[in-house]
């Protein structure tokens, strides 16, 4: 692999150019996770409709994630993150078309199947080009540090993003919308003039090649990812941890108010920025903790356990502040996890099916999301969203064995140096 002339600054150049996609990536999407329940019903949804378009976006980021992750690994992931951010645009903007006009169930249901489209596009492509890029310029250092600080920035963003598109929505419920399509367009200068595509080569992809290319690709992508010893089990584990995280995404907000027991929204708002805040202390623990654990996939486990036992414990209690409390403990114990895995995941890739085995284990995420939101969602109105997460709370603690499964399996890139 060619290595760069200037390689320190490059390098830096290179993360502070993540950070800022990262930061305003999610600035932009977290705008509306605030206010797009009120958005939606404001436009005539009943709740369940608003839940059943939820479940379109997750639908469509699971059936496209290869698909796209393909894209990147062939024509590139800076052609990938615009495609994203094209796409992104034109989802918000039909969004608000959607309510204004009146299209109804139907309309929110085909624009979100677009949007988990779009989302799609990014998943993979930046943390493979970034991979990739720093390998280029010489880059010697862990990567664990430089995904918890983009952690930390996505915490920034999410708690700046949930308490704007808050304030905004006060207003109009549709102005969160048109700033996230605003934000999208010094995103796509930043794409377009500082991500240029080190340690990786772009192919021409044709029409007619359209087909062979994909499913080559594909296939490499199955043979160093699925069919990987170490990373089948780690992406089975992206499965089980989502299973809860997407449904309890979804369900803490009417878990807490009836916890309250009254429905005082602002608190709703105050508790989604404190799930930010939890992030970032997660975020900044992964330092400090790999110096006791001295193993990516020992940090892991930690995580899986403590996330478990908090929130089989949100699930028994009653006791608003208590349940409160621990679930920004689960968020820490997030928080703590991702980067690890980002930067594990990472460590066993071949540069030339990164983006795609990174969208291979989103699509794993994403079932996993499908498959929790589809039977606690069940057993939440059947019996109980407290019982609902003691269920969810114990499936968790299957992450553990499968962690250990690759632990065993790689004893040399597991280390933490």
């Amino acid at each position: 692999m060619a290595r760069h002339g200037g390689g320190g600054r490059v390098s830096d150049r290179i993360i502070r150019t993540y950070f800022a996609i990262t930061g305003l990536f999610n600035l932009a999407m977290s705008l509306i996770w605030g206010v797009d329940t009120l958005f939606k019903m404001g436009a005539g949804l009943d709740i369940q409709q608003v839940l059943l378009t939820n479940a379109a976006f997750t639908l469509g980021s699971m059936v496209f994630e290869i698909p796209t992750g393909v894209v990147a690994d062939t024509v590139g992931r800076r052609v990938s993150l615009l495609l994203c951010l094209v796409t992104l645009f034109t989802t918000t903007l039909l969004y608000v078309t959607c309510a204004w006009r009146g299209w109804g169930f139907g309309g929110f249901m085909w624009i979100s199947v677009l949007l988990g489209l779009g989302y799609t596009f990014y998943t993979g492509a930046v943390d493979a080009w970034l991979v990739d890029a720093l390998k280029a310029t010489g880059f010697a250092r862990p990567l664990e540090p430089v995904f918890a600080r983009g952690q930390m920035y996505f915490g920034a963003a999410m708690l700046v993003g949930t308490i704007g598109g808050g304030l905004l929505g006060d207003v109009r419920l549709y102005i969160p919308y048109l700033v996230r399509a605003s934000l999208v367009v010094p995103l796509f200068l930043l794409a377009w003039f500082r991500m240029p595509e080190l340690g990786f080569t772009p192919r021409a992809l044709e029409l007619r090649r359209v087909g062979p290319e994909l499913r080559r690709v594909f296939v490499a992508g199955l043979r160093y990812g699925l069919r990987s010893p170490v990373l089948r089990p780690v992406m089975l584990a992206s499965l089980v941890s989502m299973s809860f995280m997407i449904f309890g995404f979804y369900s803490w907000q009417r878990y807490f108010l009836d916890l309250l027991g009254r429905d005082v929204v602002w608190v709703d708002g105050v508790i989604s920025a404190l799930v930010g805040l939890s992030l970032i202390v997660g975020n900044a623990l992964v330092a400090p903790v790999s110096r006791v654990v001295r193993t990516r996939t020992g940090v892991l486990m930690l995580s899986t356990g403590a996330q478990a036992v908090l929130v089989v414990a949100c699930g028994l209690l009653t006791n608003f502040f208590a349940v409160v409390s621990l679930y920004l403990l689960y968020g820490v114990a997030v928080g703590l996890a991702m980067p690890v895995k980002q930067a594990y995941l990472n460590e066993h890739i071949p540069s030339a099916q990164r983006a795609t085995i990174i969208s291979l284990d989103s699509m794993f995420a994403s079932s996993g999301g499908v498959l929790g939101q589809t039977a606690w969602g069940w057993v939440a109105r059947t019996r109980s969203i407290g019982a609902a997460w003691t269920g969810s709370g114990v499936t968790l603690l299957m992450g553990i064995p499968l962690y250990w499964i690759a632990r065993r399996r790689d004893r040399h890139l597991d280390r933490i140096s």
